[in-house]
């Protein structure tokens, strides 16, 4: 009986040996790619924290610079954060931070260029639709209409879209455009939910250039003139 099972397990030996001669390369470089790949997982989790961490400690000094209104300090430091953490929404925040502050300041170039860099390298399409925004109303303050429609011109996520359309209308209508500022303004009014605020705000427009929104029909006020 002894004889039998060392035989069995002999057997079973010869075979696992065989199992492994065969396929035992195969099955070690998977475990290696495998082993790889989860280090390398780790690792990136790691720099990932690391990169936000570092980058939110720089935005927080970009707030403490804002705040003591030194436009050396501000750029230097905005810079720095652009160069080493432009990916980050961090970044992206403190550009949208930076071009208020330089607005503020009568810097309107500053505004314009801070605004522009969010817009065309923000990862966030919240962050790149607000800086696109507030670029359009700098432009429009600076009566450039025609790059302000440009700014607003393209695609946008769905929540932006009736901001755009009354933004949209407001520079046609600063143009003389009033039939095109209408289209405008009636796309913001039927976009924005009927309890929000902004909604009543397109209303007061609408109803200033003598159409009701709820029909798009001119009121009678303005059909007799």
């Amino acid at each position: 009986m002894a004889n039998q099972l060392d035989l069995e397990e002999q057997e079973q030996l010869d075979q696992l040996k065989h199992f492994w001669k065969q396929y035992g390369n195969a099955i070690t470089w998977a475990l290696i790619a495998i082993l790889g790949a989860f280090a390398s997982w780790n690792f990136y989790q790691y720099w990932q924290r690391s990169q936000a961490a570092q980058a939110a400690a720089m935005f927080d000094e970009v707030e403490r610079v804002v705040k003591g209104s030194d436009p050396a300090k501000i750029d230097r430091v905005f810079g720095d954060i652009k160069s080493k953490f432009g990916s980050t929404t961090y970044a992206q925040q403190a550009g949208l931070l930076v071009a208020r502050q330089y607005y503020g300041a009568g810097n309107v170039q500053g505004a314009k260029s801070a605004l522009t860099w969010v817009a065309e390298n923000a990862s966030d399409p919240g962050y790149q639709a607000l800086a696109k925004l507030r670029l359009a109303s700098v432009l429009i303050d600076s009566k450039a209409y025609d790059e302000a429609l440009k700014q607003l011109a393209g695609s946008y996520p769905v929540n932006f879209e009736a901001l755009v359309a009354d933004r949209k209308g407001d520079v046609l209508m600063l143009q003389g455009k009033k039939p095109e500022a209408l289209v405008e303004y009636r796309k913001a009014y039927k976009g924005f939910d009927e309890s929000t605020e902004y909604r009543r705000l397109v209303e007061v427009k609408l109803n200033s250039l003598g159409v009701d929104p709820q029909t798009g029909d001119a009121t009678a006020t303005e059909g007799k003139k």
